[in-house]
């Protein structure tokens, strides 16, 4: 009987001789980026570099939040809050970032803009190729974002979407399957259930999830 073995989520390289390839939850140590077991970033030329070259304008107390099981392709950058310039007046010149008396004299515009919040990533979301998100956007569980997809508005949960920006192409399921996986949140199940039923996520229809959650008492958790 053939042995079983689990990847381990707490490997930085999780591929042996593809440095490229890195499990975020090893990497991250800033405490405002939280991320999901197994999610994982491909990057040729800077894995190890994604809070830096990937996680931009990070300058307020807004988080970024990334689910269990992403797929997150190079390229993919998520603007935070600090992107933001005001837009109340004539001008949008960054004038407080510059210091002395224009600092003085604008920071508590600057402090009084409205925030969109955290940015919420939800779990088995695939990122294709220089995706981009901006700041307080919210993308449910199962979604597909195409490669030079611009992230504008929140993405409904197993919807494929596209474009700049970016526009739903269709939904993976129906309402009722949607409905089906989202109770059944497989990625939340103990990492022996999934091992035993990796395939079924893999190619298996929504019901088969359900089943598989409703025999193991985590239907509606």
């Amino acid at each position: 009987m053939t042995a079983t073995v689990v990847p381990d989520p707490t490997v930085l390289h999780p591929l042996a001789g593809h440095d490229r390839v890195v499990l975020l939850r090893s990497l991250v140590t800033d405490p405002r980026i939280e991320v999901g077991e197994y999610t994982y970033f491909d990057d040729p030329e800077g894995a190890t570099r994604f809070e830096e070259r990937n996680v931009l304008y990070a300058y307020g107390p807004e988080r970024l939040v990334i689910g269990k099981y992403c797929a997150i392709a190079t390229g993919t950058r998520f603007l935070m809050a600090g992107a933001a310039h005001p837009t109340i007046g004539v001008s949008t010149f960054p004038f407080t970032m510059f210091g002395g008396s224009w600092t003085d004299r604008t920071l508590d515009i600057v402090t009084g803009l409205p925030s969109r919040g955290d940015t919420v990533i939800g779990s088995d979301v695939w990122f294709g190729f220089g995706a981009t998100v901006l700041p307080g956007v919210r993308i449910g569980h199962g979604a597909i974002i195409a490669a030079g997809a611009v992230v504008t508005a929140d993405v409904e949960p197993y919807t494929v979407v596209g474009g700049n920006p970016a526009r739903p192409i269709r939904r993976r399921f129906d309402e009722a399957d949607t409905g089906r996986l989202l109770r059944a949140a497989w990625w939340d199940w103990p990492i022996e259930l999934v091992t035993e039923h990796v395939r079924v996520i893999m190619s298996g229809a929504p019901a088969d999830i359900e089943s598989i959650a409703a025999a193991n008492g985590l239907l509606d958790r």
